[in-house]
């Protein structure tokens, strides 16, 4: 792939995860002579933590039921997600030599199972479009000439002149990997409205007894279901903490968790602990086992339910767990848990808040500082795990660098936000 620069347009994208490689991908290909802004000593470094589950690129499933996982976003990421979807992220990891495989679940991986084959290979063909990529440089925002402030390695600021910038610099969760939010200070000072940021996809606390805590931490619960107040359901896996719980099953109801915590001080998580069966199978499995066995052992043979949801049975039903099997029915089916707070926020997968989008405009630029684009979680969208963040991630940065290029051919004049 032939390199890009030459006297062509200079745009600076900050941040180097996956909103801004793509940014600066799309922008060298359209002729912009591009750098990378990295505070981090590599790029891609929450791409790669993403990668240890084995790289979840994006979702299988039918576009219309795709995008409704965008909530209120949906109208707004409709057009960055139509220009680059599903399809186009699988055609892409495989002409980075990744190509891909659809899991049983419907989620879709590289064949490799790891991130950082992606990641040598993006950055490889970045550079071979000329695209220079400058880490250890944190952005500082703008001097009153207009040009970029940036500190590099040795502490020293340096200003850089440019056309256009694209601002990717993440959320605020997994600071020491980059997304610190620092940024928020820099675009509210220039009048730009920004939204408190959120926990999304994370783990809840519990008031857990003391044996709850010290036997049972880093326990699974496999095959459950979940269930809110507000309707929201999950299958799949939960993982007790000493603090609480998390897991897929979890970050799937996590929105509607937090807002019910922020709204009563308090959310109730109910589990069924037996999804598969009905509440009469249930009853009639604890029926058929003789009335001597202890309830823990009734809930084994019956059920086969490991230690550790015999416990979670006893934290949601109290102590003393009925022996009438209807009862005791009920409650494996509907085990009420008391969830008190969301974990710290830079534990969250991702967040929830960023940039409102009445000050965006369609193509991603800030209305408070024409020239100034935003991509990926700095602005106000949440998704469940599953593909759709890195998918709205790297389509938004694409997106992002095509307001750019049209931005330049219609105004055909460089970034000077206004110093006041």
């Amino acid at each position: 792939m032939p390199a890009h620069g030459g006297d062509g347009p200079r745009v600076i994208v900050v941040g180097g995860g996956p909103a801004g490689l793509a940014a600066a991908e799309g922008l060298a290909a359209a002729g912009c002579r591009v750098r990378v802004l990295e505070q981090r000593p590599t790029v891609g470094r929450k791409f790669m933590m993403a990668g240890r589950g084995g790289l979840n690129l994006t979702h299988s499933e039918p576009m219309a039921r795709f995008m409704t996982r965008y909530g209120m976003a949906q109208p707004r990421l409709a057009a960055a997600l139509a220009a680059f979807g599903p399809d186009d992220m699988r055609r892409w990891a495989a002409g980075l030599g990744q190509p891909c495989y659809v899991g049983s679940s419907g989620r879709v991986f590289p064949t490799a199972m790891k991130a950082s084959p992606l990641l040598r290979a993006w950055v490889a063909r970045l550079e071979r479009m000329g695209v220079r990529i400058m880490t250890r440089h944190r952005w500082l925002g703008w001097d009153a000439e207009g040009r970029v402030r940036v500190c590099g390695p040795d502490g020293v600021e340096d200003r850089l002149p440019a056309d256009a910038l694209v601002l990717a610099t993440g959320g605020a969760s997994w600071a020491r990997l980059g997304a610190d939010g620092a940024w928020r200070d820099i675009v509210a000072a220039r009048g730009v409205d920004v939204a408190a940021f959120r926990p999304a996809n994370c783990g809840f606390r519990v008031s857990w007894s003391e044996m709850m805590r010290t036997r049972f931490e880093g326990c699974p619960l496999h095959a459950i279901a979940l269930h809110t107040r507000t309707g929201t359901t999950a299958r799949g896996e939960a993982v007790i903490t000493r603090d609480g719980i998390e897991g897929g099953a979890v970050y799937a109801c996590s929105a509607s968790l937090r807002d019910e915590i922020a709204a009563h001080g308090r959310a109730i998580l109910h589990i069924d602990l037996r999804p598969e069966m009905d509440i009469a199978q249930v009853t009639w499995r604890l029926a058929r086992v003789r009335g001597r066995e202890s309830v823990s052992n009734l809930l084994r043979k019956a059920l086969r339910l490991p230690p550790v949801a015999v416990a979670l049975l006893r934290e949601g039903g109290g102590v003393d767990l009925p022996r009438d099997p209807a009862a005791l029915a009920r409650l494996v089916k509907d085990v009420p848990l008391v969830l008190t707070g969301t974990d710290d926020i830079d534990r969250a997968i991702s967040v929830a808040g960023g940039v409102r989008w009445d000050g965006v405009d369609d193509r991603l630029m800030l209305r408070r500082l024409p020239g100034v684009f935003v991509a990926g979680e700095m602005v106000d969208w949440e998704a469940p795990t599953g593909g759709y963040l890195l998918q709205a991630c790297i389509a938004t940065g694409r997106w992002a660098a095509h307001g750019v290029v049209q931005w330049l051919q219609d105004t055909r004049k460089g970034l000077y936000p206004s110093a006041s």
